[in-house]
């Protein structure tokens, strides 16, 4: 039997770090948050892009966790968000600051539902998008990315999931994303997606 792999994630994003540990469930990769990121320097996600981003942290968090003696460990980092072609892919990258720091999930997707008043049909079309990195010791090791594509609702619907999922609809399901339940999404969605790619990487390695 091979020896588990123990992969941090870059964040303290309790929802992400659910999606993920979950995500690895059964296979030998093993999901935790990297200890005490909120007291290291932060990384400011200031990038035009998803990959830049998920990459530029990847590396930060896996300089900071190294040592002379330990090259640290084996470390990842996300961005992901709401892509609407029709608003000039808008959120995008700003997908958790859209409504300024500190703003909840709500107040996002309220001034989401605000800008999109009024567009109908193709111009609601939306995607969620993913880009993971893997780092150590200051190099990248691999970049993943994946996508899901839906329309967007005029009200939120559901109680599950965070961010923009209660007004994102997926037609194959005829739910929006917080309708359905985190096994579900976790077969469907971007970050799933995305992470499969991952372990499926890391699996071929000794």
């Amino acid at each position: 039997m091979r020896a588990p792999v123990n992969l941090l994630l870059a964040s303290s994003n309790r929802g992400k770090l659910a999606e993920y540990a979950e995500l690895a469930a059964g296979s030998r990769v093993v999901v935790a948050s990297l200890a005490g990121i909120d007291a290291l320097p932060q990384f400011d996600e200031d990038a035009p892009t998803f990959a830049e981003n998920a990459a530029g942290k990847a590396l930060h968090y896996s300089r900071l966790s190294q040592s002379p003696h330990d090259p640290g460990p084996l470390l990842f980092a996300d961005d992901s968000g709401l892509v609407v072609p029709a608003w000039g892919g808008a959120p995008g990258v700003q997908s958790s600051r859209y409504a300024g720091h500190g703003a909840s999930d709500s107040e996002r997707v309220a001034k989401l539902l605000r800008e999109m008043d009024g567009r109908r049909g193709e111009e609601r079309r939306a995607r969620f998008v993913c880009v993971l990195a893997l780092a150590r010791a200051g190099r990248t090791v691999a970049v993943f990315s994946a996508a899901m594509e839906g329309t967007l609702l005029d009200s939120p619907r559901g109680a599950n999931g965070f961010g923009y999922d209660p007004i994102f609809f997926y037609p194959p399901l005829g739910k929006t994303t917080a309708e359905i339940s985190r096994a579900e999404k976790n077969q469907i969605s971007h970050r799933g997606r995305a992470f499969r790619k991952l372990l499926a990487f890391l699996d071929r390695r000794p």
